[in-house]
């Protein structure tokens, strides 16, 4: 019974909002021309944000009615200009909406109404136009069926910023090819466009911007004019430079890179070594400066974002011409093209897939032979990222002698490069095979890596941690390396321990502490050294969590009762007293470092 109730119910708010919504329409009849003019004034301020209102508006008839009222020599201006908002206010509801304006053919009732002298008039037409030329289910070619349409929009730009702005939005959503390109070229659109770039509007000047951006996209004739035209005094191109300046908004700053890629690709501005040549033998800045700001601004663009990173990269043939970059003459070309792929190289899924299809790592490789600190510094950081372990660049790289290069780097006197050339190595060694390994032991040399482990930078300091603490990992690479080179590690680390660092370098030494803990024969190296021991008790009982639970985790390793010896290495901690230590860390208020507490004194009693 319940159910049945739910149809009238539904019927009689249906009903409501018909009626409520037929009474907007049904004022647009009156024969009072002062009442119709306030019906639609309502009905402007009732469709405002209310799709559903709009829908119902759009069923119930309202569009016929609002067009030809529109169209009425008798209808005052001030009824006009509110009727094309009212359209415009519904078509920027569904796409839906806008079919059923297209099907009332709105669109040649609004040009029309672009005849009239009044200005407040046309602007809501051309507001009107712009919203149903800019969705998707408006076709193009309705602009262009009148032939007299697009020189009469031309005329209309000098009339005020919002024609500017609505005429430029329209023309550059409504070019689609190179018909259409010809078509506005012809009839002016680069001369009576070029002026709005300088427009005191941010709105103006990027919709013109846009256009500039459509008009250009393949199309040499298009181009080879862009390059000639001068606007107060100022060459386009010059203009287009500027627009790629950091402290404009990303979007001015992608579509005049847009543009300027464009002249290149259509023969407009010409590269050889030294400079852009222009056609007309301008004075465009030389072309190592414009391919430099380019590179900079997709460098600062895809910094932080993966969208945008994706959007760069999928660009045709952009990855081509960065890689490119990294060969040019120019220092600072090269230096902003590797910016621009460390940029890039921030991208998991670009390292996996685009950074391999191009190779990246060749060219680069090169760069890293023989090329100023400046350069040097960004190439190796971008290294460092091409080493991660996911990275399928990091195999080729390492059959490529990268191991020494990067040693070579830990003993520059440029801190910035000690630190990159490290922490290469330290990602190259994570999760690697023995050989790997040894490889960087080797070429490395013990000498150069204690040094660095008393580097005053402590960026270096931390990454050289970093790099023993991936060595020492996998048992038998552990007792491997510690057969070796057992000593001077514990020296390192006793001489870490004990030295005025923070808490995170000591945290870092006590983790490596850990890892040798966890081979089967080097634990041994540190059973066998009281001092060591000692100092491992003392973080135990630190002030600082991070320590304790990192002394905890060579506690744990040692006495981990599973494996051969655990007894006697048990008897001997409890001898030292660290059963007692253990017991009091079992009641630590945090929860971590309690229940690791917890797990370890089960191994005495397991």
């Amino acid at each position: 019974m319940a159910c049945l109730l739910e149809t009238p119910i539904r019927m009689s708010v249906l009903s409501e909002v018909t009626a409520s919504s037929r009474h907007y329409v049904d004022r647009l009849f009156d024969p009072d021309p002062q009442k119709v003019l306030q019906g639609v004034i309502d009905m402007k301020n009732a469709v405002i944000g209310n799709n559903k209102q709009k829908a119902n508006l759009i069923v119930l008839g309202a569009v016929p009615r609002l067009l030809y009222l529109l169209q009425q020599e008798s209808s005052s201006t001030e009824l006009k200009t509110e009727c094309a908002v009212v359209l415009g206010s519904l078509a920027m509801g569904t796409e839906n909406n806008v079919k059923s304006l297209l099907d009332c053919h709105i669109i040649p009732a609004l040009l029309q109404g672009l005849l009239s002298p009044d200005l407040k008039f046309i602007e809501a037409c051309l507001r009107c136009l712009r919203t149903v030329f800019t969705s998707p289910v408006t076709p193009e070619e309705l602009l262009y069926t009148d032939a007299t349409v697009i020189p009469h929009l031309m005329a209309l730009l000098s009339r005020s910023r919002y024609t500017q702005e609505y005429i430029c939005q329209i023309f550059s959503h409504c070019c689609k090819g190179p018909d259409h390109q010809t078509i506005l070229f012809n009839h002016g659109a680069v001369q009576n466009i070029a002026h709005l770039l300088t427009s005191l509007s941010y709105k103006v000047r990027m919709q013109a911007l846009k256009c500039f951006s459509v008009l250009a996209f393949e199309n040499p004739q298009v181009s080879m004019t862009l390059v000639n035209v001068l606007v107060d005094g100022e060459l386009l191109p010059q203009i287009f430079v500027k627009m790629l300046q950091r402290d404009k908004p990303i979007e001015m700053q992608l579509t005049s890179a847009k543009c300027l890629t464009y002249m290149c690709r259509a023969g407009a501005i010409r590269t050889d070594d030294n400079c852009i040549v222009l056609k007309l033998d301008h004075d465009l800045k030389h072309a190592h400066e414009l391919r430099q700001a380019a590179f900079k601004l997709y460098a600062s663009l895809g910094a932080n974002d993966e969208d945008i990173r994706k959007k760069i990269i999928e660009t045709e043939n952009m990855m081509d011409r960065i890689v490119t970059g990294l060969s040019e003459s120019s220092v600072k070309v090269r230096l902003a093209a590797v910016r621009c792929l460390h940029s890039l190289s921030r991208s998991v899924q670009q390292l996996r897939t685009s950074f391999q299809d191009h190779a990246v790592w060749k060219p680069l490789m090169k760069v890293l032979q023989n090329a100023p600190d400046e350069i040097l510094v960004v190439a190796s950081s971008m290294l460092c990222n091409l080493l991660l372990e996911f990275s399928p660049s990091k195999e080729p790289i390492l059959e490529s002698g990268a191991v020494e290069l990067l040693c070579g780097l830990t003993q520059s006197e440029n801190p910035a490069l000690r630190v990159n050339g490290i922490w290469a190595l330290m990602n190259m060694a994570f999760q690697a095979e023995q050989k790997i390994k040894a490889d960087i032991l080797r070429s490395l040399s013990t000498e150069q890596l204690f040094r660095l482990l008393s580097d005053s930078d402590l960026n270096v300091l931390m990454k050289t941690l970093g790099l023993l603490r991936n060595l020492l990992s996998t048992r038998p690479h552990i007792d491997k390396i510690m057969s070796t080179h057992g000593k001077q590690i514990m020296q390192a680390v006793t001489l870490i321990l004990e030295g005025e660092h923070n808490i995170e370098v000591k945290e870092q030494t006590l983790c490596i502490l850990a890892n040798i803990a966890d081979g089967t024969t080097a634990k041994e190296l540190i059973m066998t050294n009281d001092d060591i021991l000692q100092k491992i008790k003392y973080y135990m009982g630190h002030s600082h969590v991070k320590l304790q639970l990192a002394a905890m985790f060579c506690i744990s390793n040692l006495i981990w009762n599973e494996e051969e010896g655990s007894q006697e290495r048990q008897d001997k901690l409890r001898d030292m007293g660290i059963v007692d230590i253990l017991h009091k860390l079992s009641q630590s208020p945090d929860s971590n470092l309690c229940d690791k507490a917890k797990t370890a004194l089960q191994q005495y009693l397991a």
